[in-house]
């Protein structure tokens, strides 16, 4: 039986595939994913995945930049919404996790190590991580200056914890296949405020 499938336009039927790279690579890790798999879950040929990205490793770039592309969007809003830069970390602190929640197969596909056997993706990857760092850093900055945590702080510690606490949530709830990550991460990141040394008369919450 001959395989159709609604026609796209380039830049459509890439992140069709990106998306079912993901999905699949979620479900058995992205060693066993083939695109042969991947042409199946979307509904075309093997012909039409290689007539978008010329080999596999190419689709996992994509999906990296896809990850990255959309995560920092939702940073970006979130950290935008802050009434100060503590506000706007606690809004990408729980942006983030909400952004893992909507995408539950991105932790396998992360820690699978896959991706970072190929020295683009992994350059991609620590890029993407120096950029996110450098934004908390900022934000830790601007907090310090205005008195709200400890005046001795290291920015950039501070900021590569934060973020290592985020990887650390989601590595943890992943592993023991837990579904409560907003509350567990509710938890950690009140630990870290005080950890910087931010005291405020009440509880900082979501709008």
């Amino acid at each position: 039986m001959s395989v159709t499938k609604q026609r796209l336009n380039s830049e459509d039927r890439q992140e069709e595939i990106i998306r079912a790279a993901i999905d699949l690579a979620g479900d058995r890790g992205p060693d066993e994913v083939t695109t042969q798999d991947m042409a199946r879950a979307i509904g075309v040929t093997q012909g039409a995945i290689f007539r978008h990205f010329p080999n596999k490793d190419m689709i996992w770039m994509g999906v990296v930049h896809w990850v990255r592309g959309r995560l920092m969007t939702v940073v970006d809003a979130a950290a935008g919404q802050g009434k100060d830069p503590i506000d706007s970390l606690q809004r990408i602190f729980y942006a983030h996790l909400g952004f893992v929640e909507k995408h539950p197969a991105l932790p396998r596909l992360l820690l699978s190590g896959h991706l970072l056997r190929n020295p683009k993706v992994r350059l991609l990857i620590q890029e993407t991580l120096r950029a996110y760092e450098e934004k908390l850093r900022d934000l830790l900055a601007q907090a310090k200056a205005e008195q709200l945590i400890t005046a001795d702080l290291q920015e950039a510690h501070a900021a590569s914890a934060l973020l290592s606490l985020i990887q650390g949530l989601v590595a943890r709830i992943y592993l023991l296949d837990q579904k409560r990550l907003a509350e567990e991460g509710g938890r950690a990141f009140s630990i870290y405020l005080r950890g910087i040394g931010y005291s405020a008369p009440e509880k900082n919450g979501q709008d």
